[in-house]
C-alpha cells in the first residue's frame, strides 16, 4: 500500500530517518532552572535540536531529542528536578504520515493553471517555481518575476513583484522559508501570492495597498535547504554551503544578517543549527536580499515569515555608524 511505497521512497532516496526521536516540552520553574536548560545547548554529545529555544521562565522550551540521547537527557532533567512532557512520541511516525499525504497528492494531475494548484498539500521546489511562472503568465499586468541572485548550488532566487504601475514606489518585502524545514511558510507564501491576485479589486484593504505600494514576495528564500528537506533530511534548517575547516555544512541564514550579527541566539559553532556563518552576508541567499533591498531604496516594511512559535516578533533597529 501507500506505506510500503513511502518506505521504498525512503530506501531509494537514502533519506535520514528519525525513528524513536522524541520532542520534549521542558518548563523551567525559575531562572536557575532556565540556565540549566540553556546549558543543554552546549552538550553537543546529545545532538539536541531546539525547536523553541530558551527565552524566559514563562515560555516552554521544545527540543527534539535523538533516540540515542533520550535516556540520558531525561535522567539529566529529572536529576535537576526540571519538569518535561513528551510532545511527540515518535517523530518518524509523524513524518511518514506527511510523506504518505504527499505521495497521494502527487498522483493527481499536474495543475494546468494556478486555480488548480493544490494549496492543501506541500510541494517540492520545482512545483512551487512552476506555480510562480503560471501566476506571472496569467496576471502580466499585476505580477512579474525577478531573479535577484542564485543560491550556493546555483538555484534561482525568485521574487514575485506585485505592482499596479509606477516606478520605485514605496514597497513591502515579504519572505518565507528562510529556514528550509518550515514547510508551512513556503506553503503560506504560495497561498498569499494567489490571494493577492484573486483579491485585488475585491478586497478594499489589499486594493488600497497595491494602488499605492508594491509588494515583493520571495517564497523559497533558502532553495538549497528546501530541496534537501525533500530529498535527504526533513529536519534540515540551514543553507547547504560547506564550512571551511569543518565537516558540518550550512549556515543559519536568519543569523547571517549584518544587523546584530553574532548577538544572542547565534552560534559560532559550524555544527550548530544557529551557526551565524564566518561573516555577515556570507550566504548568497542573504546577500542577494540585502543588495536588492539596498538598490531599491524605498522599502517601508520588511516581513520574514517563520513557523512554530506562534509569535509576531518585532525586531530591534540597528543603526549603522553612518546614520
Amino acid at each position: 500500500g501507500t506505506r510500503a511505497l513511502t518506505a521504498l521512497f525512503v530506501a531509494v532516496l537514502g533519506k535520514e530517518t528519525f525513528e524513536g526521536h522524541q520532542v520534549l516540552r521542558i518548563v523551567a520553574k525559575d531562572e536557575g532552572q532556565l540556565s540549566l536548560i540553556k546549558a543543554l545547548e552546549d552538550m553537543s554529545e546529545f545532538e539536541l535540536d531546539f525547536w523553541r529555544g530558551v527565552t524566559d521562565v514563562s515560555t516552554p522550551v521544545d527540543i527534539r531529542v535523538p533516540f540515542h540521547s533520550l535516556q540520558s537527557v531525561k535522567i539529566h532533567l529529572e536529576g535537576q528536578d526540571i519538569e518535561y512532557s513528551v510532545m511527540i512520541e515518535d517523530l518518524q511516525a509523524m513524518l511518514d504520515k506527511e510523506q504518505e499525504e504527499m505521495v497521494s497528492a502527487a498522483r493527481r494531475p499536474e495543475p494546468r493553471n494556478s486555480d488548480s494548484f493544490d494549496f492543501a498539500n506541500y510541494h517540492p521546489i520545482n512545483e512551487i517555481y512552476a506555480f510562480q511562472d503560471m501566476l506571472v503568465a496569467e496576471n502580466p499586468n499585476l505580477v512579474s518575476k525577478i531573479v535577484i541572485g542564485q543560491s550556493y548550488q546555483g538555484r534561482d532566487l525568485n521574487v514575485l513583484k506585485f505592482s499596479t504601475g509606477g516606478t520605485n514606489r514605496p514597497a513591502i518585502w515579504i519572505d518565507t522559508g528562510i529556514h528550509s524545514r518550515e514547510w508551512v511558510t513556503q506553503a503560506s507564501g504560495t497561498w498569499f501570492a494567489k490571494k493577492i491576485v484573486t483579491e485585488y479589486g475585491r478586497d478594499p484593504a489589499l486594493t488600497a495597498i497595491l494602488n499605492k505600494m508594491d509588494i515583493f514576495l520571495e517564497i523559497v528564500t533558502n532553495p538549497d535547504g528546501y530541496y534537501y528537506t525533500h530529498n535527504s533530511n526533513r529536519m534540515w534548517r540551514k543553507t547547504r554551503k560547506p564550512n571551511s575547516g569543518s565537516n558540518c555544512v550550512g549556515v543559519d541564514p536568519n543569523r547571517n544578517w549584518d544587523a546584530g550579527f553574532g548577538g544572542p541566539g547565534a552560534s559560532g559553532n559550524p555544527c550548530s543549527e544557529t551557526y551565524r556563518g564566518p561573516r555577515a552576508h556570507s550566504e548568497s541567499e542573504v546577500k542577494s536580499i540585502v543588495d536588492f533591498v539596498k538598490s531599491h531604496r524605498n522599502f517601508k516594511a520588511f516581513i520574514s515569515i517563520h513557523s512554530y512559535s506562534r509569535c509576531s516578533c518585532t525586531l530591534r533597529l540597528h543603526r549603522t555608524q553612518s546614520g
